[in-house]
């Protein structure tokens, strides 16, 4: 039986991801989030593919106070701690960057980074003092090079992100794995209404990617892979041209 904690307990890609888990065998599943009738509506759904039993711990990654009594029930809940927890926290918004409402920005800046931070540290905690598992951190292409019309999601996601990859090298000899999973346009209910990018995904795709990673060796994930070797050369290009790019 794989245990599954997905923080962000109504993400479309993160239930994804605990239905691609149930493939290889029996699943249960905890959803940790802040609306209850989305978590009710998601553990519905889950259990429709098999996966039981489905548990909820209701919390919101912006009280940060109340992050480890959750994060501390969620895996109580799990019967044996988790054996993979999904970070999907995050908020969409503010793409009109200095001219957004400056409300929206910083719940943006707060929830991507300040809240979705404090949430990934407590879980890598548990897991930690367990001494095994693997956290699934979602990040997004947006966080290897922030561009002007998306300043601000990307720069909180760049930060997430870099607390990720930094946290993967500290758990070295943890029996814990971090994976950052990195996809680029996902169409899901986040990203309605808006036009989808070149090379956009599902999240059914991110999930497979990133359960699939989870028996390789690498510590970051790409969706789809070859936008790796699209942002190996974004990253070098100069300021005064990436910034002229219709990205």
């Amino acid at each position: 039986m794989t245990r599954a904690l997905l923080v962000g307990g109504s993400s479309d890609i993160g239930l994804a991801i605990v239905s691609r888990l149930r493939a290889d065998g029996p699943v249960s599943a905890v959803l940790m989030g802040r609306d209850s009738a989305r978590l009710r509506a998601a553990s519905e759904r889950l259990v429709a593919d098999g996966i039981a039993p489905v548990a909820v711990e209701v919390v919101d990654a912006d009280d940060l106070a109340e992050h480890e009594r959750a994060v501390a029930s969620a895996f109580e809940r799990g019967g044996d701690g988790a054996d993979v927890v999904i970070l999907a926290v995050g908020r969409l918004g503010a793409q009109a960057g200095l001219d957004a409402d400056p409300d929206e920005a910083t719940d943006v800046m707060r929830v991507n980074f300040l809240g979705a931070g404090s949430l990934l540290l407590e879980c890598l905690r548990r897991l930690r003092a367990q001494g095994r598992g693997t956290m699934i951190v979602l990040s997004s292409v947006a966080a290897e090079r922030p561009r002007a019309g998306n300043a601000i999601y990307g720069a909180a996601k760049t930060g997430l992100d870099a607390l990720s990859q930094a946290m993967a090298d500290s758990m070295a000899g943890t029996g814990v794995r971090v994976l950052t999973v990195r996809p680029g346009f996902v169409i899901s209910k986040m990203t309605a209404g808006l036009k989808p990018a070149p090379m956009a995904t599902t999240p059914e795709a991110v999930a497979d990617a990133a359960v699939r990673a989870m028996s390789g060796n690498g510590s970051t994930v790409w969706v789809p892979g070859r936008l790796r070797w699209v942002f190996a050369l974004l990253r070098h290009v100069p300021r005064a041209v990436f910034r002229r790019l219709p990205l």
